[in-house]
């Protein structure tokens, strides 16, 4: 049960742009963001940053950004960060094949070398304490230049605000992701925690 209800989203109605923006990545407004609607400058200054990290113009593909976001969520323990991020992701063109090898991937060939290294990295960064160390950061910069690792950081980073928010309000998960998380993520003991 959340810990604060979700305003309805017509409730602040200069919100509406912000809003379309997470239907836009989610196919719905998160609860996160209705909830959070109770300071409006928050919700507009966290599409900001979303848009600027989120970039589809940028060097490192939208849709592996999204899987950087639930690797770091995982490493957090945020039940619904991991299935909103996987929701994403397929939103931005990862396959369905792909979500489903999400943690295999290690050995399944539908990840590259270069993005099992990034996901070691958001692993590492998502932890507390954190366990990001130079032999790993050597590891990155042979597969990333240095403004796709600060692109991959601000993904993992965005996600570790919402990871924080998320658990600490234990927002109520959306059935969009509860579906995601009961077909992709329970097999490995996911169940929705807090957030049911």
């Amino acid at each position: 049960m959340p810990l604060l209800t979700p305003l309805a989203a017509d409730t602040t109605p200069e919100l509406a742009n912000d809003f379309a923006l997470f239907e836009r990545i989610l196919g719905f407004v998160p609860n996160s963001l209705l909830t959070m609607q109770r300071v409006p400058a928050m919700v507009t200054g966290f599409g900001a940053l979303t848009k600027a990290v989120m970039d589809p113009n940028g060097d490192v593909d939208p849709g592996f950004k999204r899987i950087l976001a639930h690797f770091c969520s995982r490493a957090a323990g945020c039940q619904y960060c991991e299935a909103h991020s996987l929701i994403a992701a397929e939103l931005h063109d990862v396959s369905h094949q792909k979500v489903l090898a999400v943690w295999e991937y290690q050995t399944s060939p539908l990840y590259t070398d270069a993005e099992r290294v990034a996901l070691d990295f958001a692993l590492a960064a998502g932890s507390v304490p954190n366990a990001v160390d130079e032999p790993l950061m050597e590891r990155m910069r042979q597969y990333w230049s240095e403004v796709q690792i600060v692109e991959i950081l601000g993904a993992i980073s965005l996600y570790g605000f919402l990871n924080r928010w998320n658990d600490s309000m234990a927002t109520q998960i959306e059935q969009p992701a509860l579906a995601m998380g009961q077909e992709v993520l329970s097999p490995g003991g996911w169940n929705g925690g807090k957030h049911r």
